[in-house]
């Protein structure tokens, strides 16, 4: 019906409105480290914390909070997370010392992962069936391009009105999400089924929902040896400016928004082989960028094909998880689908953990070899995984969330 698309095309608006909030203030603290430093008088691996316990937040609190919330009117738990966003970054904000600006940080890492659970959800919901991973990608866009568009304008911010405007300008967007949520979002949202704790242990006990779980964290985790350490590589290795870094960033974030909503139309019908593609082609893509590390022009196009099957994957992964849980415990799919948010973090330590061992030793330039070695072990568990499912004939793995 049209009327349908129309309306679920603006509560997808409101979510990627709400998720570019969300995903600029994740990495926000990488850009402000210099100031932070200074303004408290830490060292740099103390700032450090500010991104490290950001991660570690969301990995716990998104199942512990989905646990918590899990009958919670949809709407209500939105507009919820929002607000304890916006109190998050207020405190950040406000801190007179940095032991409160961690306590903000991880405030809003728990709206943070909670959110990108539960509106992983609204998505798919919201859509017809064949459509779920479509209008999860649109949702996921705004938390990718936050990564590369809403990070350097908050840093650009921080450096010109001090770093306290920064979190500031994070309170704003996250106020523009609360009210568009709260107009265009609907108030009758299926609930899920009654949960538990123990539906950690239903979950993490199933065979293929723990390895949808490693295969989430292996993909996903796979560019950040790269992609954390990616402005000293276009700076120190390939020769380009910082002025020209800053350009570079946007195409670069052009490139993953068309790659997730490329993602999410391959992965609508079969999501598993096609996630084994996506992380062949951003092996192949890493792999590029360490032949070309050294090259400015060639090494920019490899950087942007990066771009392009970096989170690519990101959609089907999510949409997947939640279509083996309706499968295998349907009275786990909104925990499962924290759980996945989870895994996306570990993920992002682990991958910057070994791109930070690499750099350490003297080599950058080796990194990619890092991300290729994850892909290569997540393909060869995806592939187990396949092979599970294909022993399951009488499943039906696009079926309609009610």
């Amino acid at each position: 019906m049209p009327s349908r698309t129309i309306s679920s095309n603006w509560i997808l608006l409101s979510l990627a409105i709400s998720a570019f909030a969300i995903g600029s203030t994740e990495f926000i603290s990488v850009g402000l480290l210099p100031l932070l430093t200074r303004s408290f008088g830490i060292s740099l691996s103390q700032g450090g914390m500010t991104v490290s316990l950001y991660a570690a937040g969301i990995t716990v609190g998104a199942p512990v909070l989905a646990l918590l919330t899990n009958r919670w009117n949809r709407k209500h738990l939105l507009l919820a997370i929002m607000v304890t966003f916006l109190i998050g970054n207020l405190l950040a904000a406000t801190a007179p010392t940095f032991g409160i600006l961690l306590a903000g940080r991880i405030i809003a890492a728990l709206a943070h992962g909670i959110f990108m659970a539960i509106a992983s959800l609204i998505a798919a919901d919201v859509v017809a069936p064949q459509k779920r991973a479509s209008a999860i990608a649109v949702m996921f866009t705004g938390l990718t391009l936050a990564t590369v568009t809403g990070v350097p304008l908050g840093t650009f911010i921080g450096e010109h009105l001090g770093w306290r405007a920064s979190f500031l300008f994070l309170i704003l967007l996250g106020l523009v999400g609360l009210i568009t949520n709260a107009l265009l979002v609907p108030r009758n949202l299926p609930l899920p089924r009654p949960t538990s704790v123990k539906g950690i242990w239903r979950i993490l006990k199933q065979p293929q929902l723990l390895l949808i779980l490693i295969i989430t964290a292996l993909g996903y985790g796979a560019t950040f040896p790269v992609y954390t350490y990616l402005t000293p590589i276009l700076n120190q290795q390939m020769g380009w400016s910082t002025s020209a870094i800053v350009v570079i960033l946007v195409f670069y974030g052009i490139a993953v928004a068309i790659g997730n909503t490329l993602g999410g139309r391959f992965a609508n019908r079969r999501p598993l082989p096609a996630i084994i593609k996506m992380f062949a082609g951003l092996a192949l893509a890493l792999l590029l960028v360490r032949l070309t590390i050294n090259l400015q022009v060639w090494g920019l196009l490899a950087v942007v094909v990066m771009g392009l099957f970096a989170f690519m994957n990101v959609p089907g992964l999510q949409l997947y998880i939640v279509q083996l849980a309706e499968t295998y415990t349907p009275n786990e799919v909104s925990l499962a689908s924290a759980l996945n948010i989870s895994a996306f973090n570990v993920g992002i330590m682990l991958g910057s953990g070994l791109g930070g061992q690499a750099v350490a030793q003297g080599q950058l330039t080796n990194t990619p070899w890092l991300g290729v070695g994850m892909l290569v072990f997540g393909i060869g568990v995806a592939a187990g995984l396949q092979r599970l499912e294909n022993r399951q004939p009488q499943r039906d793995i696009v079926k309609e969330h009610h």
